[in-house]
């Protein structure tokens, strides 16, 4: 039995849009096999020297992400270097964005386009002794790529997170049953809905557990949050979002 905003659910065939309207988040297994995630977190690693330093060291991303940009005041930075963003993770691992645009098309059943101007999808490397790994992620909604005109109309969007190298304990994703009702404009204290406190224990919760290779996606409005992790190994993932336009769905980190 599926407890609609509570039991995570590993599907069948249905489009994920669907999947998501009953569920907190849906778990695909070894969509990309344990060699073909050690291959391109080799390359990742081999690359260091280009990795993007975020808040301090607590994180870094191969390829730009428009969060951190946004929440480090780049985001000029940002729509600048797209183009070369992407040019550097397609040379550092080369397919992994193309395998990214081909997972998301399948979950949603539908032809997905490259977000015009924007990034495409990135790597993210949390580090076990970073703020992420000690205490956790902040609780956050997934909102601040989409437009004041998506944001009224509250376009469907998903968040896409593929586990390359999961940390040896912990770092899954906690996702409430909380849906986002913040302004739909960037108005002064739009913040605030962004990075809301943790939820009380009223209100329903599960977390996605990671192995090498799996696919989460979530609802971009829901709430959610990256566990604590323990151990030596970085968090290394695929993350990216996708806007349904009312025409096709764009894909950007």
């Amino acid at each position: 039995m599926r407890v609609p905003g509570q039991t995570l659910w590993r599907p069948g065939a249905a489009p994920v849009v669907d999947l998501l309207r009953e569920c907190l988040a849906v778990s695909y297994k070894s969509v990309l096999t344990r060699d073909e995630c050690e291959i391109f977190t080799d390359r990742v690693y081999a690359a260091r020297e280009h990795w993007i330093e975020n808040f301090g060291g607590a994180q870094f991303t191969l390829g730009r992400a428009w969060y951190t940009d946004l929440e480090q005041d780049r985001e000029d930075d940002y729509f600048a270097r797209a183009e070369e963003s992407n040019a550097l993770v397609e040379r550092v691992a080369p397919g992994l964005q193309q395998r990214m645009y081909d997972l998301i098309g399948t979950v949603l059943g539908h032809y997905v386009d490259q977000r015009e101007g924007w990034c495409g999808p990135g790597v993210h490397v949390f580090v076990p002794n970073g703020d992420v790994g000690r205490r956790g992620g902040d609780v956050h909604f997934d909102t601040e790529g989409l437009s004041d005109e998506q944001l009224d109309a509250r376009a469907p969007a998903i968040s896409c997170i593929l586990m390359l190298q999961p940390p040896e304990s912990g770092g899954g994703l906690r996702v409430w049953d909380q849906i986002y009702e913040g302004p739909s404009t960037r108005s002064a204290g739009s913040e605030d809905w962004l990075r809301p406190p943790v939820p009380p224990p009223s209100v329903r919760s599960a977390t996605a557990a990671y192995q090498t290779g799996d696919l989460v996606v979530i609802d971009s409005y829901r709430l959610h949050q990256i566990l604590p992790f323990g151990g030596a190994l970085d968090r290394v993932s695929v993350t990216a979002h996708a806007v349904w336009t009312g025409q096709r769905w764009e894909v950007w980190f």
